[in-house]
């Protein structure tokens, strides 16, 4: 079963039918969905496997209540803390798919511990980059990675945006890395070349793997040469919201009870990541349901 750790918050995605007009009104569709990148991550690989677990703080209001129950409909166990606001983030997609988001995390940064029973059953744990940007949910998810570690359940990082690789800073995120060795980390072209991420130096990653929108991704470690993987490129792209999240569910789904990886097993998660992604991106928010 796969865990996620970090933020359940409200998406709403403003699907933009012209070019913003300043001071006048745009056209546009507006959709409320469950987000934050481990809930998303959570919900995508319940849809594939029938379950997993969410850990966070969760705001105690109406809308967290609301989204925990969303989550647990999909099939997600979820555990934590519940404090404070539930956060909100705009979601804005033109019509080239291209999005902007304004965002706003209330109170998930308060995650204030990690109780190691949460790893019962667990085979893969993901923290998006997110998780480490605030205290205490760092310190709570820097725990969680080495409990993890220490069962030797695999463990994955998501470099989640180049915003918060510059609020932290590169020396910042190599530490991080180098001190609790992630098997995998996923990231954008642009998020490895912010922090220099290449085969010669994966700062303790055991697999780096690199996407690049429809172009082929790319994987490396000290114990992988650098491979690329064709992918299939989405017919019709909505909006890309949790395409990444879903792509590493589909791939962390694919590989987690696979104990040492051959260049094989990459090239098959990256399929399977690449599968559910594509799914994704033709519909508003970060779901698998057209409603």
């Amino acid at each position: 079963m796969l865990c996620a750790v970090g933020d359940l918050i409200e998406d709403l995605v403003v699907q933009l039918h012209d070019d913003v007009r300043r001071d006048a009104d745009t056209a546009a569709s507006i959709t409320r969905r469950r987000g934050g990148s481990a809930a998303n991550v959570a919900y995508f690989a319940a849809k594939l496997t029938g379950r997993s677990r969410f850990v966070g703080n969760v705001g105690a209001d109406a809308l967290g209540d609301s989204l925990v129950a969303r989550l647990q409909r999909d099939g997600v166990q979820v555990c934590g803390e519940r404090s404070g606001r539930t956060g909100s983030i705009v979601v804005m997609t033109g019509r080239d798919g291209e999005r902007t988001m304004l965002t706003d995390r209330g109170d998930a940064l308060a995650l204030s511990a990690f109780n190691d029973e949460w790893l019962n059953e667990v085979s893969v744990l993901h923290v998006p980059l997110y998780s480490f940007a605030g205290e205490p949910i760092a310190t709570a998810s820097r725990a969680a990675m080495r409990a993890a570690t220490a069962r030797g359940v695999h463990t994955s990082i998501d470099l989640s945006s180049v915003t918060v690789l510059a609020q932290l800073g590169s020396r910042a995120v190599h530490e991080l890395l180098e001190s609790l060795r992630p098997t995998l980390v996923f990231c954008t072209a642009a998020e490895a070349t912010a922090i220099k991420l290449s085969p010669s130096e994966t700062h303790g990653t055991g697999v780096v793997v690199v996407k690049d929108g429809a172009r082929p991704v790319t994987t490396f470690g000290p114990q992988h040469h650098s491979a690329t993987h064709d992918v299939v490129a989405a017919q019709r792209v909505v909006d890309g919201t949790g395409a990444g999240d879903a792509f590493a569910a589909g791939m962390l789904t694919e590989l987690s009870t696979t104990s040492h990886f051959s260049q094989a097993d990459l090239a098959r998660g990256v399929a399977a990541g690449n599968r559910l992604a594509r799914e994704v991106v033709g519909r508003a928010g970060a779901t698998l349901e057209d409603q």
